[in-house]
């Protein structure tokens, strides 16, 4: 469905026209542009649209579809961006990611948003109090879409490193982390990191050819000199963030590591101490089944003392075997 739509001229929200049919006709006679927001249309609702303002059959099912990675089309004098808004739930310690598609022409804006992550709203109260950016046309209504949703991966990335924290402290706890739900958090950390690079790595591309310094960059049509050094502000950011993140994915990967190493450890420290048990519970065990064969020739069966004497013997075989198990760590 269509959220909001507005015709704006010299950097100022114009009345609109009584008819959506009429926006962009209305844009064009007084040089401005028109800005129009829609939020999961079906096919009907797209088309109506869509065959308003000339998009491209490819880029239309492309906007319909919403599984896209975040790409750079361009369609003869028109743009297509596809972004994807990350966000972090708290409940459940996720990444989710939504997706919002900016058409962009010379005479309008138009945005696709599937899912409740866009900043979009945001941004058009930001831009309706900025004349000064705004009346720069389409092309800073897309650099601010992308400028907001890349800010938003900062968000995002300072709630991850809260969790990463939580995760070394469990693991280097006094427990040293063998509690059981140690690796599967490990595990799902490492998801959310993939699903944070899957948005946000892809779009480096597009804004590097957005700044004419892509292999398409020089085509990139609508794009001005003067735009250019905005949107290479994003793609810094964007640089900063994903280096984060890729130092978030070393060290997790580090966490694991060592989490499993104090899960070797710990097996090992396990096995010798039921080797130690094993062997202390041997000794009386050989002594017993040898005095069990009941042989005639052992003068020792009739001595009055041999029952505790063997027993004596057998208690300080034991007691040996433990301090000497013990002084070497084993137990």
């Amino acid at each position: 469905m269509i959220v909001d739509w507005a015709v704006y001229r010299d950097g100022r929200r114009m009345d609109r026209p009584q008819q959506f049919s009429d926006a962009l006709s209305a844009a064009r006679a007084v040089d401005g542009f028109v800005w129009v927001g829609l939020y999961e249309p079906t096919r009907g609702e797209f088309d109506r649209v869509s065959g308003q303002f000339g998009l491209h059959p490819l880029a239309v099912a492309d906007a319909l579809k919403a599984n896209l990675r975040p790409k750079l089309e361009i369609y003869d004098d028109a743009l297509f961006l596809v972004l994807k808004p990350l966000d972090y739930e708290r409940d459940t310690d996720r990444v989710s990611h939504d997706e919002l598609m900016v058409f962009v022409g010379a005479s309008y804006v138009l945005t696709v948003r599937h899912g409740k992550g866009s900043p979009l709203e945001a941004v058009r109260k930001r831009l309706e109090q900025d004349p000064q950016t705004l009346r720069k046309g389409p092309t800073a209504v897309m650099y601010s879409i992308a400028d907001a949703v890349v800010d938003h991966y900062e968000d995002v990335v300072s709630e991850l490193h809260l969790d990463l924290e939580e995760l070394e402290s469990q693991v280097f706890s006094a427990t040293g982390g063998r509690t059981r739900d140690t690796a599967p958090r490990i595990y799902g950390f490492k998801r959310q990191i993939m699903e944070f690079q899957r948005a946000a790595e892809p779009l480096a591309q597009p804004l590097k050819a957005l700044t004419g310094l892509g292999p398409i960059g020089e085509r990139v049509p609508l794009v001005s000199e003067e735009a250019r050094p905005f949107f290479h502000n994003v793609g810094e950011h964007l640089a900063r963030v994903n280096e984060s993140v890729d130092g978030l994915d070393r060290l997790v990967s580090d966490i694991l590591a060592a989490h499993l190493a104090q899960i070797s450890v710990q097996q090992n420290d396990d096995m010798r101490k039921i080797s130690a048990y094993a062997a202390m519970a041997a000794v009386p065990t050989l002594i017993a089944g040898i005095y069990g064969m009941n042989f005639d020739h052992m003068p020792e069966l009739h001595w009055t003392v041999s029952y505790p004497l063997v027993i004596a013997v057998m208690a300080l075989l034991v007691a040996g075997l433990y301090r000497l198990f013990k002084r070497r760590g084993w137990m």
